[in-house]
């Protein structure tokens, strides 16, 4: 559980290796869907991306994190997916993927009620996320072990900043902002409201 960033040094770092198989299944299963996705379906499933204010673009909500326009999209966001995904997935598995999924939902939300009229797909929502929920845990909960994640993810990672602001019509800042603020409010809830982690992972269940 999320109290897992109150470990020794040791035994939080065992406990993310022995999650490195569970992480690199979920990093292969992105790839071959992709590949899929680019060889049989000629890239047709990117229309499942989020497309703001219309019908059909909720569904990009759930889909668009697992769709990626090329290899270079795919393999630029692998990198921070699996480094901070690997420091998420060290604070418990349920709570990984009851973090995840939350960020989806809630930047994915965010991103079709404001975002630009385009498709926005991409697993850089839940990057941000991701990071957001790191600077913040190591801000409102210090520990050793929350600090050094987030100095680690700040010096590796912390070009993420940049991708909050709009600089090139073909990156979806929006998605960046979004999944940063997504993990942010995730962050507190899990820590602050009592019995929403149990609720959140119950409803997973």
């Amino acid at each position: 559980m999320i109290a897992n960033i109150s470990l020794g040094y040791q035994d939080f770092f065992a406990l993310a290796r022995s999650q490195l198989p569970f992480m690199g299944k979920l990093i292969a299963g992105l790839w071959i869907f992709n590949i899929i996705n680019w060889l049989v379906f000629r890239s047709r499933l990117d229309l499942l991306g989020i497309y703001p204010r219309s019908l059909l673009g909720l569904a990009g909500i759930i889909f668009a994190p697992f769709l990626h326009a090329n290899f270079n999209h795919l393999f630029f966001n692998t990198i921070p997916l699996f480094a901070l995904g690997m420091f998420i997935l060290a604070l418990g598995r349920t709570d990984f993927i009851a973090i995840s999924v939350l960020i989806a939902l809630i930047s994915g939300l965010l991103v079709w009620l404001l975002g630009r009229k385009c498709l926005h797909i991409g697993a850089s929502g839940i990057i941000a996320g991701y990071f957001g929920f790191l600077l913040s845990l190591a801000y409102f909960h210090p520990t050793i072990i929350s600090i050094v994640l987030a100095l680690v993810t700040i010096y590796y990672f912390g070009s993420i900043f940049a991708g909050i602001i709009p600089t090139s019509a073909a990156i979806s800042w929006e998605c960046h902002l979004a999944g940063f603020l997504a993990g942010i409010l995730v962050m507190y809830c899990f820590w602050f409201i009592p019995g929403f982690e149990t609720q959140a992972l119950g409803l997973l269940r």
